[in-house]
Protein backbone atom coordinates (compact mmCIF):
# COMPACT_ATOMS: atom_id res chain seq x y z
CA UNK A 1 0.00 0.00 0.00
CA UNK A 2 2.46 2.21 0.25
CA UNK A 3 3.70 3.76 -2.59
CA UNK A 4 5.97 6.49 -4.80
CA UNK A 5 5.50 10.13 -3.30
CA UNK A 6 5.84 11.84 -6.62
CA UNK A 7 4.08 9.76 -8.81
CA UNK A 8 0.38 9.87 -9.54
CA UNK A 9 -0.59 5.71 -9.15
CA UNK A 10 -4.03 6.38 -11.86
CA UNK A 11 -2.02 8.08 -14.31
CA UNK A 12 1.55 7.68 -14.06
CA UNK A 13 2.40 10.91 -14.56
CA UNK A 14 4.58 12.83 -11.30
CA UNK A 15 2.80 14.99 -8.88
CA UNK A 16 4.29 18.70 -8.88
CA UNK A 17 2.42 19.28 -5.09
CA UNK A 18 5.05 18.55 -2.93
CA UNK A 19 8.52 19.03 -4.81
CA UNK A 20 11.37 20.90 -3.58
CA UNK A 21 12.34 24.01 -5.86
CA UNK A 22 15.30 21.67 -6.23
CA UNK A 23 13.40 18.92 -7.46
CA UNK A 24 11.34 21.15 -10.06
CA UNK A 25 13.96 23.03 -11.60
CA UNK A 26 15.58 19.54 -12.45
CA UNK A 27 12.43 17.89 -13.39
CA UNK A 28 11.07 20.45 -15.63
CA UNK A 29 15.08 21.31 -17.20
CA UNK A 30 15.08 17.60 -18.14
CA UNK A 31 11.79 18.53 -20.26
CA UNK A 32 14.24 21.00 -21.85
CA UNK A 33 12.27 24.34 -19.99
CA UNK A 34 14.82 26.91 -18.77
CA UNK A 35 15.51 27.35 -14.96
CA UNK A 36 13.68 29.83 -14.24
CA UNK A 37 10.41 27.91 -14.78
CA UNK A 38 11.26 25.58 -11.57
CA UNK A 39 10.51 28.97 -9.87
CA UNK A 40 7.69 30.50 -11.43
CA UNK A 41 6.10 26.41 -11.03
CA UNK A 42 6.60 26.54 -7.04
CA UNK A 43 5.20 29.87 -6.50
CA UNK A 44 2.21 28.32 -8.55
CA UNK A 45 2.24 25.43 -6.20
CA UNK A 46 2.51 27.16 -2.65
CA UNK A 47 2.01 31.31 -3.07
CA UNK A 48 -0.86 30.95 -5.62
CA UNK A 49 -1.93 27.77 -5.08
CA UNK A 50 -2.54 26.56 -7.90
CA UNK A 51 -5.04 23.55 -8.70
CA UNK A 52 -4.48 22.71 -12.12
CA UNK A 53 -1.35 23.28 -14.55
CA UNK A 54 -3.40 24.60 -16.96
CA UNK A 55 -3.78 28.16 -14.76
CA UNK A 56 0.05 28.39 -14.85
CA UNK A 57 -0.37 31.94 -17.44
CA UNK A 58 3.23 33.15 -17.19
CA UNK A 59 4.30 29.85 -18.83
CA UNK A 60 4.16 29.46 -22.55
CA UNK A 61 1.46 27.40 -23.76
CA UNK A 62 3.50 24.92 -25.27
CA UNK A 63 5.37 24.33 -22.16
CA UNK A 64 2.16 23.82 -20.17
CA UNK A 65 0.85 21.47 -22.38
CA UNK A 66 4.38 19.32 -22.30
CA UNK A 67 4.26 19.79 -18.27
CA UNK A 68 0.56 18.24 -18.52
CA UNK A 69 1.86 15.25 -20.56
CA UNK A 70 4.22 14.29 -17.58
CA UNK A 71 2.88 15.69 -14.35
CA UNK A 72 -0.25 16.68 -12.42
CA UNK A 73 -0.56 19.06 -9.51
CA UNK A 74 -1.82 16.68 -7.06
CA UNK A 75 -4.65 18.69 -5.49
CA UNK A 76 -7.58 16.82 -4.25
CA UNK A 77 -10.69 18.48 -2.46
CA UNK A 78 -12.15 16.58 0.65
CA UNK A 79 -14.49 14.04 0.51
CA UNK A 80 -16.89 15.39 3.43
CA UNK A 81 -16.75 17.50 6.39
CA UNK A 82 -18.03 17.83 9.72
CA UNK A 83 -18.60 21.05 11.68
CA UNK A 84 -18.44 20.53 15.55
CA UNK A 85 -21.04 22.83 17.88
CA UNK A 86 -18.08 24.23 19.09
CA UNK A 87 -16.68 25.49 15.61
CA UNK A 88 -14.24 22.38 15.27
CA UNK A 89 -14.63 21.02 11.78
CA UNK A 90 -13.22 17.90 10.72
CA UNK A 91 -12.36 17.15 6.95
CA UNK A 92 -12.19 13.70 5.06
CA UNK A 93 -9.74 13.28 2.70
CA UNK A 94 -9.61 10.10 -0.03
CA UNK A 95 -5.97 9.47 -0.74
CA UNK A 96 -4.52 7.74 -3.94
CA UNK A 97 -3.73 4.12 -2.35
CA UNK A 98 -8.27 4.31 -2.15
CA UNK A 99 -7.52 5.18 1.91
CA UNK A 100 -8.88 7.73 3.96
CA UNK A 101 -7.68 9.78 6.36
CA UNK A 102 -8.74 12.73 8.62
CA UNK A 103 -7.86 16.63 9.15
CA UNK A 104 -8.97 19.01 11.98
CA UNK A 105 -9.59 22.90 11.76
CA UNK A 106 -9.62 24.30 15.51
CA UNK A 107 -10.45 28.05 15.73
CA UNK A 108 -9.28 29.42 19.03
CA UNK A 109 -9.60 33.19 19.71
CA UNK A 110 -6.96 34.44 17.22
CA UNK A 111 -5.14 30.92 16.35
CA UNK A 112 -6.38 29.05 13.46
CA UNK A 113 -4.72 25.16 13.74
CA UNK A 114 -5.05 22.46 11.58
CA UNK A 115 -4.39 19.12 12.81
CA UNK A 116 -2.87 16.89 10.03
CA UNK A 117 -2.32 12.95 9.05
CA UNK A 118 0.61 11.39 7.95
CA UNK A 119 -0.42 7.97 7.34
CA UNK A 120 -3.19 5.83 6.68
CA UNK A 121 -3.76 3.81 9.78
CA UNK A 122 -0.81 3.81 12.57
CA UNK A 123 1.37 0.81 13.08
CA UNK A 124 1.71 2.26 16.63
CA UNK A 125 -1.56 0.60 18.17
CA UNK A 126 -1.84 2.76 21.22
CA UNK A 127 -4.15 1.24 23.21
CA UNK A 128 -6.23 4.60 24.05
CA UNK A 129 -6.46 5.67 20.34
CA UNK A 130 -9.07 4.55 17.44
CA UNK A 131 -6.76 5.12 14.63
CA UNK A 132 -4.29 2.16 15.64
CA UNK A 133 -7.56 -0.02 15.72
CA UNK A 134 -7.95 0.14 12.00
CA UNK A 135 -4.14 -1.32 11.39
CA UNK A 136 -1.55 0.33 8.78
CA UNK A 137 -2.71 1.43 5.47
CA UNK A 138 0.58 2.69 4.39
CA UNK A 139 2.62 6.28 4.46
CA UNK A 140 1.23 9.60 2.75
CA UNK A 141 3.13 10.96 0.48
CA UNK A 142 4.40 14.72 0.71
CA UNK A 143 1.66 15.79 -1.94
CA UNK A 144 -1.22 14.22 0.40
CA UNK A 145 0.57 16.11 3.61
CA UNK A 146 0.50 19.38 1.83
CA UNK A 147 -3.00 18.98 0.06
CA UNK A 148 -4.84 18.72 3.95
CA UNK A 149 -3.02 21.90 4.62
CA UNK A 150 -4.22 23.49 1.09
CA UNK A 151 -7.15 22.36 0.94
CA UNK A 152 -9.49 22.82 3.43
CA UNK A 153 -11.79 25.64 3.19
CA UNK A 154 -9.54 27.54 6.29
CA UNK A 155 -5.91 27.42 4.55
CA UNK A 156 -5.92 31.05 3.94
CA UNK A 157 -6.24 31.55 7.77
CA UNK A 158 -4.30 28.86 9.39
CA UNK A 159 -2.30 30.27 11.77
CA UNK A 160 -0.92 26.76 13.17
CA UNK A 161 -0.23 23.26 12.20
CA UNK A 162 0.11 19.97 13.89
CA UNK A 163 1.19 16.84 12.82
CA UNK A 164 -0.96 15.31 15.75
CA UNK A 165 -3.61 13.41 13.10
CA UNK A 166 -4.07 10.11 11.86
CA UNK A 167 -0.80 7.68 11.99
CA UNK A 168 3.04 8.16 13.61
CA UNK A 169 4.97 11.14 12.15
CA UNK A 170 8.32 9.99 12.70
CA UNK A 171 7.13 6.58 11.30
CA UNK A 172 6.81 8.33 8.00
CA UNK A 173 9.75 10.42 8.82
CA UNK A 174 11.21 10.71 4.77
CA UNK A 175 7.69 12.54 3.58
CA UNK A 176 7.03 14.53 6.97
CA UNK A 177 10.70 16.31 6.63
CA UNK A 178 9.80 17.27 2.76
CA UNK A 179 6.66 18.38 4.05
CA UNK A 180 8.26 20.64 6.76
CA UNK A 181 10.51 21.85 3.95
CA UNK A 182 7.33 22.81 2.05
CA UNK A 183 5.95 24.66 4.43
CA UNK A 184 9.35 26.50 5.79
CA UNK A 185 11.41 27.36 3.16
CA UNK A 186 11.13 30.56 0.98
CA UNK A 187 10.45 29.25 -2.35
CA UNK A 188 7.37 26.70 -0.55
CA UNK A 189 4.96 28.31 1.96
CA UNK A 190 7.26 30.15 4.12
CA UNK A 191 6.10 29.46 7.34
CA UNK A 192 7.74 30.23 10.80
CA UNK A 193 9.23 27.16 11.53
CA UNK A 194 7.70 27.40 15.04
CA UNK A 195 4.26 27.48 13.99
CA UNK A 196 4.63 23.72 13.14
CA UNK A 197 4.30 20.88 16.13
CA UNK A 198 5.04 17.59 15.60
CA UNK A 199 3.49 14.72 17.96
CA UNK A 200 5.56 11.60 18.66
CA UNK A 201 5.62 8.48 20.74
CA UNK A 202 9.23 8.16 20.20
CA UNK A 203 10.72 6.66 17.31
CA UNK A 204 14.48 6.59 17.58
CA UNK A 205 15.81 7.72 14.03
CA UNK A 206 12.68 9.93 13.00
CA UNK A 207 13.42 11.82 16.45
CA UNK A 208 16.98 12.31 15.98
CA UNK A 209 16.35 13.34 12.86
CA UNK A 210 14.01 15.83 13.45
CA UNK A 211 15.72 17.13 16.72
CA UNK A 212 18.88 17.72 14.02
CA UNK A 213 17.05 18.91 11.14
CA UNK A 214 14.38 21.49 11.91
CA UNK A 215 13.13 24.17 14.96
CA UNK A 216 10.16 22.69 14.96
CA UNK A 217 8.38 22.67 18.64
CA UNK A 218 7.71 18.74 19.84
CA UNK A 219 5.12 17.18 21.46
CA UNK A 220 5.85 13.74 23.36
CA UNK A 221 3.14 11.69 23.71
CA UNK A 222 3.64 10.36 27.25
CA UNK A 223 0.89 8.70 29.57
CA UNK A 224 2.44 7.28 31.81
CA UNK A 225 5.86 7.82 34.01
CA UNK A 226 6.90 4.07 34.40
CA UNK A 227 8.00 1.63 31.67
CA UNK A 228 5.91 -1.06 32.26
CA UNK A 229 2.65 1.07 32.91
CA UNK A 230 3.74 3.19 29.63
CA UNK A 231 4.19 -0.47 27.46
CA UNK A 232 0.73 -1.91 28.94
CA UNK A 233 -1.04 0.96 27.23
CA UNK A 234 2.05 1.63 24.09
CA UNK A 235 3.56 -0.71 22.72
CA UNK A 236 6.41 1.48 21.24
CA UNK A 237 7.72 1.74 24.53
CA UNK A 238 9.15 -1.57 23.64
CA UNK A 239 10.75 -0.14 20.57
CA UNK A 240 12.21 3.33 22.09
CA UNK A 241 11.85 3.81 26.09
CA UNK A 242 10.35 6.75 27.05
CA UNK A 243 13.77 7.35 29.46
CA UNK A 244 15.85 7.27 25.85
CA UNK A 245 13.51 9.63 24.19
CA UNK A 246 14.06 11.83 27.38
CA UNK A 247 17.78 10.98 27.18
CA UNK A 248 17.48 12.87 23.36
CA UNK A 249 15.97 15.80 23.84
CA UNK A 250 17.93 16.86 26.92
CA UNK A 251 20.79 16.96 24.13
CA UNK A 252 18.80 19.86 22.52
CA UNK A 253 18.41 23.50 23.44
CA UNK A 254 14.66 24.16 24.65
CA UNK A 255 15.22 27.00 26.45
CA UNK A 256 14.80 29.74 24.25
CA UNK A 257 11.66 29.73 21.33
CA UNK A 258 11.82 26.29 20.23
CA UNK A 259 9.52 24.37 22.78
CA UNK A 260 8.92 20.77 23.95
CA UNK A 261 5.63 19.69 25.72
CA UNK A 262 4.50 16.42 26.74
CA UNK A 263 0.69 15.00 26.36
CA UNK A 264 -0.94 12.97 28.98
CA UNK A 265 -3.89 11.61 28.60
CA UNK A 266 -5.27 10.77 32.34
CA UNK A 267 -7.21 7.66 32.56
CA UNK A 268 -9.06 6.70 35.89
CA UNK A 269 -6.90 4.52 38.43
CA UNK A 270 -4.02 3.60 35.62
CA UNK A 271 -1.79 7.35 35.43
CA UNK A 272 -3.71 9.58 38.00
CA UNK A 273 -2.43 8.77 41.03
CA UNK A 274 0.10 11.21 43.48
CA UNK A 275 2.74 8.42 43.01
CA UNK A 276 2.45 8.93 39.27
CA UNK A 277 2.49 13.00 39.02
CA UNK A 278 5.58 12.34 41.14
CA UNK A 279 7.73 10.32 39.28
CA UNK A 280 6.56 12.20 35.52
CA UNK A 281 7.88 15.56 37.79
CA UNK A 282 10.71 13.61 38.66
CA UNK A 283 11.92 12.54 35.20
CA UNK A 284 10.57 15.68 33.42
CA UNK A 285 13.39 17.64 35.80
CA UNK A 286 15.52 19.91 34.04
CA UNK A 287 13.57 19.96 30.58
CA UNK A 288 11.99 23.20 30.01
CA UNK A 289 9.05 22.12 29.03
CA UNK A 290 4.77 22.44 29.58
CA UNK A 291 2.80 19.61 30.49
CA UNK A 292 -0.81 18.88 29.15
CA UNK A 293 -3.31 16.39 30.75
CA UNK A 294 -6.10 15.40 28.39
CA UNK A 295 -8.97 14.21 29.20
CA UNK A 296 -9.64 10.59 27.77
CA UNK A 297 -12.62 9.93 24.82
CA UNK A 298 -14.12 6.89 25.56
CA UNK A 299 -13.90 4.31 22.37
CA UNK A 300 -15.27 1.17 21.96
CA UNK A 301 -14.33 -2.26 22.87
CA UNK A 302 -11.14 -0.76 25.64
CA UNK A 303 -10.95 -1.23 29.08
CA UNK A 304 -9.79 2.73 30.22
CA UNK A 305 -11.98 5.03 31.66
CA UNK A 306 -11.44 8.62 31.97
CA UNK A 307 -10.78 10.23 35.55
CA UNK A 308 -12.70 12.66 37.56
CA UNK A 309 -12.19 16.20 37.48
CA UNK A 310 -11.31 16.26 40.72
CA UNK A 311 -8.39 14.16 40.39
CA UNK A 312 -7.59 15.86 37.37
CA UNK A 313 -6.65 19.05 38.79
CA UNK A 314 -5.25 17.19 41.82
CA UNK A 315 -2.68 16.09 39.52
CA UNK A 316 -1.77 19.48 37.60
CA UNK A 317 -1.67 21.34 41.08
CA UNK A 318 0.85 18.74 42.28
CA UNK A 319 2.70 19.42 39.06
CA UNK A 320 2.82 23.28 39.50
CA UNK A 321 3.93 22.86 42.78
CA UNK A 322 6.84 20.72 41.19
CA UNK A 323 7.75 23.95 38.94
CA UNK A 324 6.08 22.96 35.49
CA UNK A 325 3.47 24.71 33.74
CA UNK A 326 1.06 22.53 33.59
CA UNK A 327 -2.80 22.75 31.70
CA UNK A 328 -5.78 21.05 30.96
CA UNK A 329 -6.56 20.87 27.45
CA UNK A 330 -10.18 21.76 26.82
CA UNK A 331 -11.56 19.13 24.47
CA UNK A 332 -12.50 20.22 21.02
CA UNK A 333 -14.70 18.27 18.56
CA UNK A 334 -16.07 15.41 20.87
CA UNK A 335 -19.56 15.28 19.16
CA UNK A 336 -18.25 14.62 15.47
CA UNK A 337 -15.32 12.11 16.68
CA UNK A 338 -12.82 14.30 16.35
CA UNK A 339 -11.02 14.87 20.07
CA UNK A 340 -7.90 13.69 20.62
CA UNK A 341 -7.59 9.58 20.22
CA UNK A 342 -10.89 9.97 18.05
CA UNK A 343 -9.42 10.26 14.26
CA UNK A 344 -10.28 6.50 12.96
CA UNK A 345 -12.21 7.33 9.17
CA UNK A 346 -15.43 5.14 10.35
CA UNK A 347 -16.08 4.81 6.67
CA UNK A 348 -13.27 3.27 6.44
CA UNK A 349 -13.59 0.60 9.44
CA UNK A 350 -17.28 -0.38 8.39
CA UNK A 351 -18.39 1.28 12.00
Amino acid sequence: MIYNSMTDNNTSKQTLLGMSLEELTSALTALGMPRFTGKQVADWLYKKRATSIEEMTNISKANRELMAEHFVVGRSAPVTSQLSVDGTRKYLFKVATGGLVESVFIPDGDRATLCISSQVGCKMNCLFCMTGKQGFRGHLPVSEIINQVLSVEESEQLTNIVYMGMGEPLDNVEQVMKSIRVMTQDWGLAWSPKRLTLSTVGVRKGLERFLRETTCHLAVSLHNPFHEGRLEIMPAEQGMTLSETLDLIRQYDFSGQRRVSFEYIVFDDRNDSPKHAAELARILRGIPCRINLIPFHQIPNVPLRPTTRERMEAFKTQLERAGYVTTIRTSRGEDISAACGMLSTKEQMGL
